[in-house]
């Protein structure tokens, strides 16, 4: 795996560095996902968290976004995102069998509609779903939020990938 990608620049302006750091984190977690074959895209490889696959990280990632950009900040509707399953809290790591390009595709889209989403609003506003408390952050919360949950899942996926191939590397 080579990975080329470039840190923010290191005087940039406070969303520059919040997106450039997300985009970055994005970006691992695709880099993690190249080369696998759809069969180790789907196996996981820890039997306690038989859904920690790299086809699922993909997915809850993807669910993630949506959730706070589009349901806590512009206060969307969450029906159809499995995040909101109270049957079932793994529900938005399950891939219904579908392809890793696939989920990859559906993760890219929800990021370009998540940078859409920051790049129209101003830091400082305020989440608009009335059901959650979280809905009730400010914009820049919700960002650093994201660079943390990516960043700690990207984090899985380095391990996830070693586990599957042998693979290594950040940078």
């Amino acid at each position: 795996m080579t990975f080329t990608h470039e840190r923010p620049p290191f005087q940039a302006d406070e969303r520059t560095a919040l997106i450039g750091w997300l985009d970055l984190q994005r970006q691992i977690l695709r880099w993690k996902c190249e080369g696998l074959s759809e069969a180790d895209a789907h196996r996981g490889v820890l039997t306690s968290s038989p859904a920690m696959t790299m086809a699922g990280l993909i997915s809850h990632m993807r669910w993630v976004e949506h959730t706070w950009l589009e349901v806590m900040f512009l206060g969307g509707d969450g029906t159809g995102n499995p995040s909101f399953d109270e049957e079932d809290e793994d529900a938005d790591w399950r891939t219904g069998g579908a392809t890793l390009a696939h989920l990859l595709a559906e993760y890219e889209a929800q990021c370009a509609r998540s940078n859409e989403i920051v790049a129209a609003a101003s830091l400082d506003d305020i989440g608009r779903h009335p059901g959650y408390r979280a809905g009730n952050a400010n914009l820049r919360w919700m960002l650093i939020h994201l660079v943390e949950e990516t960043g700690r899942h990207a984090g899985h996926a380095d391990i996830v990938r070693e586990l599957l191939d042998g693979s290594k590397g950040y940078y």
